[in-house]
């Protein structure tokens, strides 16, 4: 089943039950129709609330400690708390149970074309506030939706092979940009593995759980499975070793890998560090929100400005993101800032 049809029969599930309460409390406790509406509709939120919440609760407990500069004050916490409920409720609610693969090449493209891999359980909607930005930015990009929702990654990485193909093919580029979100980074990493790095100029992973997460344990599927941890302090699952131990430097120097000390999802939060990789470090931001954080955002389009310009601070390093990068996403306000 595609991730947009699961997701439309969730919502229709949720409203029938936001129906179901609304209904009771009309008949039962003589609510005004508006009424019962409200609380049917705030019952449905409230559960989705806690779920959330409840993902960083146990992310918390094998999350490992959070670097002195990253510890957060209490209202730089409820924001971000605040930031990823929203987010979730965004994409899972509206982006994702819309949204459809799309290929734009924009004539005169000043950097190679951009492939955007989703993460886990997600379609291509989860890049609803990254390609705009590419669109104003005039680059070439496309998005795909990984199928079987619960499939093998080796088997994701063909499709990823066969959208280059069409994405070099209609862009007349030979090289193409990866930006993937969490198990979508992983993907771009199986696919240099399986078809090589000849056409790849960067791989930009966020918030990917490249040594494993504890939390793989609750996800369902073989994809789940080859991104497993068993403990904080063991060892990555087999599958994630040898595709560790497949890369040499020359591989690991294209990738860049921001991550936040906040992730709700992937955890402990420094597995997604890689060595050799240009590591970048944030704050304040939980998993799903990376995807719409003006912080995040504003990173991965100056790691694409970097490609354009030939900068070599691609390079492998690790950097904390203190400050938000002013690229092509303009002035960040203060509020977006890590708060110590």
């Amino acid at each position: 089943m595609r991730a947009r049809r699961l997701l439309q029969i969730i919502l229709l599930i949720q409203a029938a039950i936001a129906l179901g309460i609304a209904l009771g409390a009309v008949h039962w406790f003589d609510a005004a129709p508006w009424q019962g509406a409200l609380f049917g509709v705030a019952a449905v939120v409230l559960v989705r609330l806690v779920i959330n919440l409840n993902n960083f609760l146990l992310s918390a407990r094998v999350a490992g400690p959070t670097p002195p500069a990253f510890r957060l004050r209490r209202s730089a916490r409820l924001r971000m708390l605040a930031e990823e409920f929203r987010s979730s409720m965004l994409l899972t609610s509206w982006h994702m149970a819309r949204a459809r693969p799309h290929i734009r090449i924009h004539p005169d493209a000043p950097l190679p074309p951009v492939l955007l891999v989703h993460g886990y359980g997600c379609n291509s909607g989860y890049w609803a506030h990254l390609a705009p930005l590419l669109d104003n930015a005039r680059i070439s990009h496309a998005t795909l939706d990984l199928e079987p929702l619960t499939g093998d990654i080796d088997g994701y990485a063909a499709q990823v092979e066969a959208r280059v193909d069409e994405l070099c093919a209609r862009s007349g580029a030979s090289q193409v940009a990866i930006v993937g979100h969490s198990m979508g980074g992983v993907v771009g990493r199986a696919w240099m593995r399986a078809f090589g790095s000849a056409r790849l100029a960067r791989l930009i992973t966020i918030g990917s759980p490249h040594h494993g997460t504890c939390l793989a344990s609750f996800g369902i599927g073989l994809n789940a499975a080859q991104m497993g941890r068993l403990t904080p302090d063991g060892p990555a699952c087999d599958w994630l070793q040898a595709l560790d131990a497949s890369e040499d430097p020359a591989k690991r120097a294209l990738i860049t890998s921001i991550y936040t000390h906040h992730d709700n999802i992937v955890s402990p939060r420094i597995t997604s560090e890689l060595a050799g990789a240009r590591n970048l470090a944030l704050g304040g931001v939980g998993h799903v929100a990376l995807g719409s954080n003006r912080r995040v955002l504003a990173a991965v389009m100056a790691e694409l400005d970097a490609l354009r310009q030939g900068r070599a601070d691609s390079g492998p390093q690790s950097h904390a993101m203190r400050a938000p990068a002013r690229q092509s996403v303009g002035k960040l306000a203060a509020r977006d800032m890590p708060v110590a």
